[in-house]
């Protein structure tokens, strides 16, 4: 492998290295999703971009300074250099929710003075009958801002002259406490992680901010938990498919690639992903099926290597040792393999007659595309039997020409029957029945029938949005409340899931600037550093939240006789009609939700 080493810190190709596994973790000794596991230090403080819209001093010339707060919603972010937009104090917040359920309140707080060292205190919540939600179900993190940009025809380039950038609310920090600076807003996420196991009732505490300097401010949260039962994560019917790509996380912690460094770095990362119930693992089956698309490319976990006989050897290492470790951390259901037709169609591998890495560029149907795949495809579909991953495996591809797939397809079919394939792209009615998962863009119709269809044989039918859409979307710049609407759409119209691109694809420092070059800020990743979170990623998991209750509500309410139920049903589904891309063109996401989670809670009080 001496050859190979050579080739390690090559920008064209990396070969995967044997390494040692670190396995996900553990919490108090026991495997769990039940609560999202964090490796951030209680000392990780870092400073967030300037301004780069400085706020008007006139603007807090009537604000006390001493330190005041209030709840917010959260459907709005609040902007950092502008008092905020407070009719009327309220320093309570009422909630309903599941057992089972996460919920989510946002609260403010705001001075024309400095404080030193604000940081939180609370203690189990009770009812009046002395049932007891533990202290340990509620967190209360700081909400930092990045810079953004703004829409500015989605797939164009960005980061140019002329185009607006702004602070904006995103990131869920997991400091324990926090100077504050005057003349700012500074939110506060709060979550509460019910147990599934918790008696029903209504239940109340108190959260108390503290500074240094001397301050206490007290929020009385109420919380009214219901006998329904959401179920583990794990169990989430919800088809959720973030991309994974763990080089970003290497060149951001600047660690050796597949290291036990770099693993330790992932784990809370992909913990995070399970537990807001991920479906697929990503992998690479070649080197860039992208080509450089993103900040980090991204790299091939099989070494391809053409023997001096013409013969092929493949090494799955890290493939196999990335897919064993997701699994631990609690994905396991699906894995797609990226890519038979990637971008270019250029193909990577090391020569050993040439002693050097080598590039093919050949077309699905031609004879040296085929020739170049066939051993590879019988040698894999032999390796996934083995490892036992045969059945949940695909070869993936993303926005290809459908004579591309339909090429690709037939030859698969040819030479491996049975192998699954995917695609993300337009409808292609011609293939759609050759596809397992089949994940449109927002914009495609699909007739109901073959949503039905699909949906009875087991298969996947989901949507995606990427630097398209100007709505709905999860920018860092896009309304919260539509990446919880994301869901409720795809209620609405019979899709098992979603897709994004990019769970954690960062650009240079994603704690500071979410902007990137050629796509609208954010549009690369979801979380942050160290796992942190984001209010776009806690609204994405919200909605999950809710399509699982309408799940589990329409399962009830169809099989229940009852007028009464039939009621209840026509009006969940009048309701769901209404999440339809065209009608956010008038209608905030947030005003459909706000209707929508009233209909479900009102009708789970009832019938569950």
């Amino acid at each position: 492998m001496d050859n190979f080493t050579k080739l390690l810190s090559s920008e064209n190709f990396i070969l995967p290295i044997l390494i040692i596994l670190v396995g996900c973790g553990t919490q108090n000794g026991q495997e769990s999703n039940k609560s999202d596991i964090s490796t951030v230090s209680t000392n990780m403080v870092y400073e967030e971009s300037l301004d780069p819209n400085p706020s008007d001093p006139v603007l807090w010339e009537d604000v006390s300074g001493s330190l005041n707060g209030s709840f917010g919603t959260t459907d709005k972010r609040y902007e950092k250099g502008i008092p905020p937009d407070i009719k009327e104090v309220n320093m309570q917040w009422k909630g309903f929710a599941w057992r089972g359920e996460r919920v989510s309140a946002q609260l403010l707080l705001w001075s024309s003075a400095n404080r030193e060292r604000l940081k939180f205190e609370w203690a189990e919540f009770k009812t009046d009958d002395s049932k007891i939600l533990p202290a340990s179900s509620l967190k209360a993190r700081f909400i930092r801002y990045v810079l953004t940009d703004e829409y500015a025809g989605g797939c164009t380039p960005h980061m140019v002259e002329g185009q607006k950038v702004s602070l904006a609310a995103d990131v869920i920090d997991e400091v324990k406490e926090l100077s504050y600076f005057g003349n700012t807003t500074q939110p506060v996420w709060i979550s509460i992680d019910v147990p599934e196991n918790v008696e029903p009732g209504l239940y109340s505490g108190s959260l108390f901010i503290r500074s240094d300097s001397g301050d206490q401010l007290e929020f009385l949260i109420e919380l009214e938990i219901g006998n329904a039962v959401l179920p583990d994560p794990s169990e989430w019917s919800y088809h959720l498919d973030l991309w994974q790509n763990p080089s970003a996380v290497a060149r951001y912690h600047d660690v050796t690639p597949w290291s036990d460094e770099h693993y330790a770095y992932l784990e809370p990362l992909i913990r995070r992903l399970a537990n807001a119930g991920q479906k697929v693992i990503t992998t690479s089956i070649i080197d860039r099926p992208w080509n450089g698309q993103t900040q980090d490319a991204y790299r091939g976990m099989i070494e391809w290597r053409k023997k001096e006989d013409g013969s092929w050897q493949f090494d799955y290492s890290i493939f196999d040792e990335w897919i064993e470790f997701v699994e631990k951390c609690g994905i396991n259901e699906q894995i797609n393999c990226y890519t038979m037709i990637p971008w270019g169609n250029r193909f990577l591998f090391y020569d050993e007659a040439k002693a050097i890495v080598d590039t093919l560029v050949a077309m699905p149907g031609t004879k040296a595309y085929e020739d170049h795949w066939k051993d590879f495809l019988v040698d894999f579909t032999e390796h996934l039997k083995e490892k036992g991953w045969y059945e949940k495996t695909a070869i993936a591809m993303d926005e290809r020409p459908v004579e591309y797939m339909e090429k690709v397809i037939e030859f698969v079919g040819r030479t491996v029957p049975g192998l699954k394939i995917t695609l993300a792209g337009g409808y292609h009615p011609e293939i759609e029945d050759d596809l397992y998962d089949m994940c449109v863009a927002s914009n495609q119709k699909i007739p109901e029938d073959v949503i039905a269809r699909r949906t009875a044989a087991g298969k996947h039918t989901t949507y995606y949005t990427c630097c398209v859409e100007a709505f709905p979307n999860n920018f860092t710049f896009s309304p919260p409340a539509e990446s919880t609407w994301q869901a409720w759409h795809a209620a609405n119209k019979g899709y098992t899931g979603f897709l994004r691109w990019a769970y954690m694809s960062w650009v240079l420092e994603p704690l500071k600037d979410s902007r990137f070059r050629n796509w609208p800020a954010g549009d690369t990743y979801f979380v942050y550093p160290e796992a942190r979170s984001s209010i776009r990623f806690e609204r994405l998991r919200e909605g999950i939240q809710d399509f699982e209750k309408i799940r589990i509500l329409r399962q009830k309410l169809k099989s229940d006789d009852s007028p009464e139920a039939k009621e209840n049903l026509d009006r969940l589904e009048e309701h769901l009609k209404k999440y339809e891309i065209s009608v956010l063109e008038d209608v905030p996401a947030e005003e459909m939700l706000l209707e929508g989670k009233r209909i479900i809670n009102l009708i789970s009080k009832q019938e569950l």
